[in-house]
């Protein structure tokens, strides 16, 4: 059975035109515009099995949220239809359902009611609510006066405690603190454990990957592409995010050198986008100095697709003097054995010179790869270890 089916759902808004807000304006002929359509989403297919957890992914303003939307029933379609099996449970926006002149007692009961749930339930999960949104010495208090966190806590905590069949979240979760966060994936777990449907917009890479049975990427209102969360994350990153994508990539310096093409290679030497654990990886750098330059350092570091920073290092540290450079060459970073573990992430490079005073060239998260661990240890960095009796 399909916990949630979509036919050429779409949603469309009216992108008004601006005025002519000053006297020149009007006079050299800046008048309104007309109304443009704006498709926040469009022709969007698809079957969701009851009991499966979907991530979607995508760059802000693709339409993720509309989606989550339009399936909670907050949003009305502007065209096809969606339909749900099952009781729905929501936390779509930061205090979403919530009366901000209402007590968070209050705002409890209010938001059960929103999603039907007897009042005489809600009086016997009350405490349970309360005691995992840690809120019991404020729980008196008007939700006006919560920090973003306790609103989060509170409505992630109605959201669970009403035991729907249907759970559809939003990036809210990243409002609130690791500890809580780390409180709400259990829960999470345990609603997969229990065959609920889970739809969820995440920007959390790894989180997508780790929770995850299948991805769906959205871009400019349309469904590109679902499959394999590892699949999907790693086409996101390689086509909107890497390669001065546009999304989080920076790049500075001074360009007095200046990095040319850069070719992440395999054990055999072919240019590859995903690699194994234990394996091999060589970063094949070319660079054009525009002057002779004394004793340069070439340094690289690498993060998760969550952007945690997992290890970096140079030529400086790592006592591997260049006398200079001038005009074209290549440099070379081998990285094997590969200790990275399963998941996807960012190479950035960097050129400066000996006493860091002159930043030549830096990309930061320019180029994005993949790691396949075969073996099934878990983690995010492989250590050698022995066992022994």
């Amino acid at each position: 059975m399909n916990a949630i089916e979509a036919v050429n759902l779409g949603k469309c808004y009216t992108r008004k035109g601006l005025g002519a807000p000053t006297l020149f304006g009007a006079l050299t002929g800046r008048f309104r515009k007309k109304n443009e359509p704006f498709w926040c989403l469009r022709g969007a297919n698809f079957e969701i099995p009851a009991g499966r957890t979907i991530g979607v992914i995508g760059p802000n303003g693709s339409g993720k949220s509309s989606l989550l939307g339009l399936t909670a029933g907050t949003i009305t379609p502007t065209e096809g239809h969606v339909r749900t099996n099952g009781r729905i449970s929501s936390l779509l926006e930061l205090g979403a359902g919530f009366h901000p002149d209402l007590s968070g007692r209050e705002n409890v009961f209010l938001n059960a009611a929103l999603l039907g749930i007897p009042r005489e339930d809600v009086k016997k999960k009350f405490d349970r609510i309360v005691d995992f949104a840690e809120l019991r010495e404020f729980i008196d208090m008007p939700v006006k006066h919560y920090s973003s966190g306790m609103y989060v806590r509170l409505g992630f905590s109605v959201a669970v405690e009403v035991d729907p069949d249907i759970l559809l979240i939003d990036e809210v979760l990243a409002v609130g603190d690791i500890a809580f966060q780390l409180k709400c994936l259990d829960r999470i777990r345990d609603f997969q454990k229990r065959g609920k449907t889970l739809l969820f917009v995440s920007h959390a890479l790894q989180t997508v990957e780790e929770f995850c049975h299948e991805a769906f990427l959205i871009h400019h209102g349309r469904l590109v592409e679902r499959g394999d969360p590892g699949d999907v994350i790693l086409k996101f990153i390689r086509s909107y995010m890497g390669e001065g994508g546009g999304l989080y990539t920076q790049e500075f310096g001074t360009r007095a050198v200046e990095f040319g093409q850069v070719r992440l290679l395999d054990a055999a030497g072919k240019d590859a986008a995903t690699f194994e654990t234990g394996g091999a990886m060589t970063v094949e750098i070319h660079y054009v100095a525009r002057r002779r330059v004394e004793k340069p350092v070439f340094g690289f570091s690498l993060k998760t697709g969550n952007g945690m920073y997992v290890y970096g290092s140079n030529t400086q540290i790592q006592k591997h003097d260049i006398p200079f450079i001038e005009g074209e060459g290549t440099v070379r970073l081998d990285l094997a054995p590969l200790r990275l573990m399963h998941g996807n992430y960012f190479l950035s490079l960097a050129i400066h010179s000996w006493d860091h005073a002159e930043q030549f060239h830096r990309r930061e998260d320019w180029w994005p790869f993949a790691v396949r661990n075969p073996t099934g240890a878990l983690g995010l960095f492989q250590l050698d270890s022995r066992w022994s009796h």
